[in-house]
């Protein structure tokens, strides 16, 4: 039975998915290595301790931004191989390697605890109300055990596969969605060039076969109202997409468009900060149509 839980990783996500477990019920310890993080957590009611301080817990939640933080949480520091309770269980919620992860789980395994990779969607707002997406990489026995848990911070639960492969499908999905915020702001553009109000360009496009979760929530909530407040960093999504081609190469998939929306996101030319909410790559198309749709006189609209 689970009752402890330790998150590791104080960012957007772990702080709010602490702040969930602790309401739902569970024991919660949050950990950083930065400092200002666990304090914050701290003034929520939350208790904290530095990564070599760690008191023993059922679960160990990871939210982490690459692969190699993952791997030195379980290899250096605090080296959870080596200083988890046997029998506890890893749970990898980061955007991570695939095949990283899978030689991170059986280590994990040999050294006698479990091991989920479990990356989730849903931004900072799902994590703190509990209403995130969970895609889920490991044994099933496991995942039957880290239910409770996981049901806690979740709307709903995938089981995709073995170790990593809840891994491989969030790589596929962010490549869909960064695919997406470039096509519908191109579908957008063209329309607001043509004379077409982008809000009604979306509910057009809602109302058919052209939408997404892109055209029915990022681009009401956060583009064109420019909020550009979504937690989600476009660096972080630059990451996913070279990891998802990079695991697209190690599987001998021919170079496509996934290559191109690679590159696309890594433009220099758009000028876009690694720190700028990933929706801002939108920006430019949207902008250059704005400017064209003032300028043209309608009757030369077509």
């Amino acid at each position: 039975m689970i009752t402890s839980v330790t998150v590791i990783g104080l960012g957007n996500m772990g702080r709010g998915m602490a702040l969930t477990l602790h309401k739902a019920g569970f024991q919660v310890q949050g950990s950083d290595i930065d400092s200002a993080a666990r304090e914050r957590l701290s003034a929520e009611g939350i208790d904290t301790a530095a990564p070599d301080a760690l008191a023993p817990s059922d679960v160990y939640l990871l939210s982490l931004p690459t692969s190699a933080h993952v791997s030195a949480v379980l290899e250096k520091a605090p080296g959870l191989l080596a200083k988890a309770p046997r029998g506890s269980l890893i749970v990898d919620t980061s955007t991570s390697d695939p095949v990283e992860s899978r030689q991170l789980a059986a280590k994990v395994i040999a050294a006698g605890l479990e091991w989920l990779d479990a990356p989730v969607s849903g931004g900072p707002s799902g994590a703190h109300s509990g209403q995130l997406g969970m895609l889920v990489g490991g044994q099933a026995t496991t995942l039957e055990r880290a239910r409770p848990l996981l049901d806690a911070m979740t709307k709903n639960i995938t089981h995709v596969g073995e170790a990593g492969s809840g891994h491989v499908v969030k790589l596929a999905n962010n490549y869909l969605c960064a695919a997406h915020l470039l096509t519908t702001a191109e579908a957008v553009a063209m329309a607001q060039r043509a004379g077409v109000d982008p809000a009604a360009c979306l509910a057009g496009l809602n109302s058919g076969s052209g939408r997404s979760a892109v055209s029915e929530v990022n681009f009401p909530r956060w583009i064109l109202d420019e909020r550009f407040d979504s937690g989600f960093s476009l660096g972080l999504m630059r990451k996913d997409l070279r990891l998802a081609h990079q695991t697209a190469q190690q599987l001998s998939l021919d170079d496509g468009l996934l290559e191109r929306v690679r590159d696309a996101w890594h433009d220099e030319r758009l000028a876009l900060e690694d720190d700028d909410d990933f929706n801002r790559i939108t920006v430019h198309l949207l902008e250059a149509a704005r400017q064209y749709a003032a300028d043209q006189p309608k009757e030369d609209r077509t």
